[in-house]
């Protein structure tokens, strides 16, 4: 298959002018999630003029896709593209760098269809990675169920082919108090606002007994309606993160504790708002990872260690547990930019994010065709996922 490889690279480059043009478009046009209707109409049009089958609106989601490119019968395996924004900041997390690299992957296995061993590649536009949990909701509507595996990449500073990642719920607290005049009449009031406070108060001193691996952060939204009314209004948000789901739970049973003693304490009543979309932690499959890293090596990046204490979370996570699934780490920014800032949106769009989201594609496509040509490696890969592998 060296020779396919190869052609899959050289498909890659002359791709390449357009997969940018394509990365710039959805950088510079950012969508929330499941709002993403220029991104995920841009991608599909591509997908569809290199040959593949496109579905769209799967599984009941607007803005999400599946485009199908089959060889015969053999495993079937998934390329993941995301392409959500975040609110203020646009494309600050390289959604843009993560859609093209998928489908330029896709590409690049088109442009050698011929060749291909008997399988499946599907491109999977999954929308909403933002909080929305797209992801989790292709799960229920059994869009992975027949995916032998899964791969896609984020973007970073650096090229790591594993990356732990945390798992994460989300909490909503509504405080709820008395209106009155914040100078004449204060003793009248009960403010909600001081709710909100407290409970940051009280997550403020949780921390200094959590896991050195959990994280707990949240923001107000909702404080008032001005400052000579005591508010009877107030709600906060908060994301809880741990490695594990079993403290996870623990986790957010203290949180909602922490908002129940600060609504006894300042008199206010709270309702607590829990969300369905947890995100699971990242299941390791070292069977991928290590082909991920073989064909890294073929394409001549550099490879650095994994880190422990940057972590975050993603409902690829939940992908993970499901079917045997990998998201690599490729370079587009340059080293310790943080991610979700304004540099990092700088960055995806910079001639180092062009070399990192070319470079991915090509490793992704190559990554699938080891798998479709190599029953023994996707073997191993399942046998891993379900416990067997040592």
């Amino acid at each position: 298959m060296s020779a396919v490889k190869d052609q899959i690279a050289a498909a890659v480059e002359r791709l390449g002018d357009g997969l940018e043009s394509l990365s710039r478009r959805i950088h510079d046009h950012p969508e929330l999630g499941y709002q993403e209707v220029k991104a995920a109409g841009w991608l599909t049009e591509f997908l569809d003029g290199q040959g593949f089958k496109v579905e769209r609106g799967v599984a009941g989601v607007d803005t999400a896709f599946r485009a199908t490119l089959e060889s015969g019968d053999g495993p079937t395996i998934a390329i993941l593209c995301e392409y959500d924004a975040l609110p203020a900041i646009g494309h600050a997390c390289g959604h843009n760098v993560i859609a093209t690299a998928g489908v330029g992957a896709g590409a690049a296995l088109a442009a050698v269809r011929d060749k291909l061993p008997n399988g499946r590649v599907c491109v999977i536009g999954t929308p909403a990675e933002e909080g929305g949990g797209g992801k989790v909701r292709l799960i229920r509507g059994g869009v992975f169920s027949d995916v032998d595996a899964a791969m896609m990449i984020h973007g970073w500073d650096r090229w790591v082919p594993h990356q732990d990642l945390l798992g994460v719920v989300r909490v909503g607290f509504e405080f709820t108090g008395k209106a009155a005049h914040a100078s004449a009449d204060p003793w009248e009031g009960v403010n909600a606002l001081d709710g909100v406070i407290q409970t940051f108060n009280n997550v403020g001193m949780l921390r200094q007994q959590v896991r050195p691996d959990a994280r707990i952060h949240g923001i107000v939204t909702s404080g008032g309606a001005a400052p000579n009314i005591i508010p009877e209004l107030a709600a906060a948000m908060f994301y809880v993160r741990a490695a594990s789901l079993e403290y996870l739970e623990q986790l957010q049973a203290r949180v909602i504790a922490c908002a129940e003693g600060a609504a006894t304490a300042t008199g206010c009543t709270v309702k607590t708002t829990l969300y369905d979309n947890t995100y699971e932690p990242m299941k390791r499959n070292r069977t991928l990872a290590e082909a991920f890293r073989v064909n890294m090596q073929r394409v001549g990046v550099p490879e650095s260690p994994e880190l422990k204490e940057r972590l975050g979370s993603s409902d690829v996570g939940n992908v993970s547990q499901v079917i045997p699934t990998i998201q690599p780490y490729v370079r587009i920014a340059p080293e310790g930019t943080p991610w979700h800032s304004r540099a990092f949106a700088e960055a995806a769009v910079s001639p180092l994010a062009r070399e990192g989201m070319l470079a991915a594609a090509k490793v992704m496509a190559m990554t699938t065709l080891d798998l479709l040509a190599e029953p023994g490696l996707l073997d191993r890969a399942k046998q891993e996922f379900q416990g067997g592998a040592r």
